[in-house]
């Protein structure tokens, strides 16, 4: 096994120790998008699942959101050749969120009735965690993100319940920078694909990842540093009210 492979292997594995996103008994329904990041982590879960001392079970979901991209036929057979359980639900998020009624903000509508949607499901099949594939890279664009237009210092986090403990989320790739994640998936010949989203490369979140990128290029410490400044916070040396 090459280094930069036992490398990604071992990040998901401090992600999950560190954060304890999983559990003995667990049974996580796994939202696949279709993307390098949502197939690596399924990939890397179910390889783990046959590895470690604990046992827990995956569900794969997919919601097709209704742009007609291809990808459900191609992720069906991807769980089928695993003799993974998975569970497709066909919507038409995609498709209402940039429709001519909501031009403003057609990722905002399509992410809240897609994690709406999981929610669903997970209670539909007895799921207590949701893993999602979200990176190091996802973590720290939302930071500014949040910063720069919604005027607030959060974040996504790797262990977040909801409902009272009924629901927990889960992001085990959180210590893995997204480049590190497309190399895995083209290494370990994913089926991953565009989305077909309309949206797609229009997003602010592109923008932040474009001013990150060149930021990066005069100072390649600079992601790191936002990373590990989510966890060096000064609250002394902040505007909260007292």
């Amino acid at each position: 096994m090459a280094y930069w492979e036992k490398e990604i292997r071992s990040l998901v594995g401090k992600a999950i120790h560190r954060y304890g996103l999983i559990q003995d008994g667990d049974r996580i329904l796994v939202g696949v998008s279709g993307g390098k990041d949502s197939l690596s982590l399924l990939y890397l879960l179910h390889e783990r699942s046959k590895r470690v001392p604990i046992h827990y079970e995956l569900m794969p979901v997919y919601i097709d959101l209704g742009f007609d991209s291809g990808q459900t036929q191609i992720l069906k057979n991807f769980f089928e050749t695993r003799g993974l359980p998975y569970h497709i639900e066909f919507t038409n998020i995609g498709r209402r969120a940039n429709g001519p009624e909501n031009r403003e903000n057609p990722c905002f509508l399509c992410s809240w009735e897609r994690r709406k949607c999981l929610f669903h499901l997970a209670h539909r099949f007895k799921c207590n965690k949701i893993a999602l594939g979200h990176h190091k890279d996802d973590i720290i664009e939302t930071l500014l993100l949040n910063i720069f237009y919604s005027a607030e210092i959060s974040t996504m986090v790797p262990l977040q319940t909801l409902f009272k403990g009924k629901i927990t989320l889960i992001r085990p790739l959180a210590l893995l920078e997204e480049k590190k994640i497309e190399r895995f998936a083209r290494g370990m010949a994913l089926p991953f694909g565009p989305s077909g989203c309309p949206s797609s490369g229009k997003t602010k979140r592109k923008v932040i990842k474009d001013l990150i990128e060149a930021l990066s290029k005069r100072d390649h410490r600079l992601k790191g540093n936002i990373f590990r400044a989510l966890s060096n916070i000064k609250l002394d040396y902040t505007l909260l009210k007292k």
